[in-house]
């Protein structure tokens, strides 16, 4: 009787703490998503019902990759936030998912199957042992008649064949189950790799002034997402400005589906340093000359990009309606004819039209009767709407040049899958004012390759990344782009032309070797032919150098340059040509080295 009173002492103190607090468990709703170069923003909508006074709401379906610390929630004014906790939700994903218990049913059928394959495999071993320890003759009478032999070895080569045969075609059976196994289990790695084992908890603390249906919004930075650019350069030929394509690979492995959410992609890094670097006291001292320290430093220079000028041509998309010829209803008055509406010079209902969603449409021009009559025919004299439909998910991107990163907002419901999967989008199509031309450097490469050079390539935004080179329609290769450079021009190798060709040669005959009492003087002649074997003309430079002595003892004098530019500084010749089609120049230089004869120096 004394237990039973304790007991219900516990129970009614128990109910007694919890009886004025409130407790709900609510699903948070992701309605949108700021992915940076490394982490995402992620934002949720919470809605939950609190009584007077104290109430605890804990809300599942959130990451369970989060940084803590960035955690803000907006709350109605009448409710105040006494505190919250992130934990993370062990129980949520007991159930296996449809595709992994798909998964696990298949590898345990294939490793049934193996099983029993290796148990064939062993008996027939085991038969074929038999039949070789039972190959003696034996019995009372001292010989085998040979009709009798024969009857025997052709049993021990049949069966013994039989029995090799099937351990062979088992034995292949089973390395083929082992392959698929294997297959198998790589995919349950990638299904593993999608981070939905746990999920996150966030338990709110909350004080209500009054009754109320209270709307939340939380977000977050999550760990496990980032984007990463690449671009596609398009040339179709050398008359026509560059093409960037300007994409990008988004991966998350948040452990929650991005499903129809509003997403944005910034060139901001979050985890950055957040404090500019500041110089303290420089004491010197006595060091241990065993001892180094290297100290590193970078400058980074500023990117930037070229004119912007969208999407590629949109061809106008005419929205008209259904045409009415003038008529006259029933009592004789005059009908004035309805407005057509055409899509892609297609005549429409009104009901197609009015199904048009809004958010795809680029523009809109309305043409009176008579300029719609004059360019679309009797079938518009009522009038006609001119609509411009987007193309492609790069006129659903609106652009955001902030003061320290850029921001891509794309403005149509996205899906990313937690899979850790990349997620390809084409954020910018821009056609880059470029200048072209062949660089050729023959003493260390024969190849002659072409360069696009961006101008005004510093408003253009662009990342470090990978570029694919399609010139002419044709893939050949790629090209890293390095935006970080304080050039005036940014300039991107499109691979060799080998319409273009370049041999350099020494030339014997015009380089020699002389004594000069203590010294010896060599003289070194080259020539370099260029030619364009292409249609059009084209701009090259060739490049090529001479050595330079910083001894009093080697003389280095530079004779012939063909016309070249010679820095002094760093020893380079550089002829800029113009070559027309089927036009070839032939360049010469020389230069001649005194040095102490009893010498030897590095001059090959």
């Amino acid at each position: 009787m004394k237990k039973n009173m304790i007991t219900l002492l516990l129970l009614i103190t128990f109910f007694n703490i919890y009886a004025a607090d409130n407790k709900n468990e609510v699903q948070a709703s992701l309605t949108a998503v700021t992915v940076y170069r490394s982490g995402a923003e992620m934002t949720h909508t919470v809605s939950a019902t609190l009584v007077a006074g104290n109430n605890q709401v804990i809300i599942d379906n959130i990451s369970n990759a989060i940084d803590s610390s960035s955690i803000q929630i907006k709350a109605p004014s009448s409710v105040t936030i006494l505190g919250f906790e992130f934990s993370k939700n062990y129980l949520v994903n007991t159930t296996k998912t449809q595709r992994r218990q798909l998964l696990d049913d298949s590898l345990q059928t294939v490793q049934s199957h193996i099983d029993k394959l290796s148990l064939s495999i062993n008996n027939a071993k085991e038969l074929l042992d038999v039949l070789k320890a039972n190959r003696e003759i034996k019995g009372e009478q001292n010989g085998v008649s040979v009709s009798e032999l024969e009857k025997l070895m052709d049993y021990y080569y049949s069966k013994s064949t039989e029995l090799q045969n099937t351990i062979a075609a088992l034995t292949e059976k089973k390395n083929k189950a082992i392959v698929l196994i294997d297959k198998i289990k790589d995919q349950i790695d990638e299904e593993n790799k999608k981070n939905i084992n746990t999920a996150g908890r966030l338990t709110l603390e909350l004080n209500a002034a009054m009754p109320v249906k209270a709307d939340f919004v939380v977000s977050y930075i999550a760990r496990n997402a980032y984007w990463q650019p690449f671009y596609d350069m398009r040339a179709d030929n050398i008359q026509l400005p560059l093409k960037i394509f300007y994409k990008a690979k988004i991966v998350q492995t948040t452990g929650i589906d991005w499903k129809h959410v509003k997403l944005s992609l910034s060139t901001a890094t979050p985890s950055q340093k957040g404090n500019a670097p500041e110089l303290q006291s420089w004491f010197l001292g006595y060091i241990n000359r065993y001892q180094h320290n290297n100290l590193n430093s970078a400058l980074a220079g500023s990117a930037a990009g070229i004119q912007i000028r969208g999407a590629s041509n949109l061809s106008e998309v005419v929205v008209v309606g259904y045409g009415a010829e003038k008529k006259d209803d029933m009592a004789g008055n005059y009908v004035a004819p309805k407005p057509v509406y055409v899509v892609n010079g297609n005549v429409v209902s009104d009901d197609v039209f009015r199904q048009i969603d809004p958010n795809s449409i680029k523009s809109i021009d309305k043409l009176k009767p008579a300029a719609a009559k004059n360019m679309y025919g009797s079938v518009a004299e009522g009038g006609a709407t001119v609509v411009q439909l987007k193309e492609g998910l790069q006129d659903y991107i609106a652009v955001t040049d902030k003061t320290l990163n850029v921001n891509f907002d794309i403005d149509i419901p996205f899906d990313v899958p937690t899979s850790g999967k990349e997620q390809t989008a084409t954020l910018q199509i821009i056609d880059a004012g470029t200048a072209y031309e062949h660089i050729a450097v023959p003493k260390m490469d024969n190849d002659v390759y072409l360069i696009a050079k961006l101008q005004n390539w510093e408003r253009l935004n662009l990342l470090p990344g990978e570029a694919n080179i399609i010139i002419e329609g044709t893939y050949v290769g790629k090209t890293y782009i390095n935006p970080e450079k304080t050039s005036d021009s940014l300039d991107i190798t499109l691979g060799n032309d080998k319409r273009v060709v370049v041999n350099r040669k020494k030339l014997e005959d015009f380089s020699s070797v002389k004594f000069l009492g203590s010294n010896k003087l060599q003289k070194f002649t080259y020539e370099i032919v260029v030619r364009n074997n292409k249609k059009e003309a084209v701009n090259i430079i060739v490049k090529d150098q001479y050595p330079l002595s910083t001894n009093k003892d080697i003389e280095v004098e530079l004779n012939e340059t063909s016309g070249a530019v010679a820095d002094k500084d760093n020893g380079t010749l550089a002829w800029q040509l113009q070559l027309g089609p089927n036009e070839s120049k032939t360049l010469r230089f020389s230069y001649s080295v005194k040095y102490p004869k009893d010498k030897t120096i590095n001059i090959y």
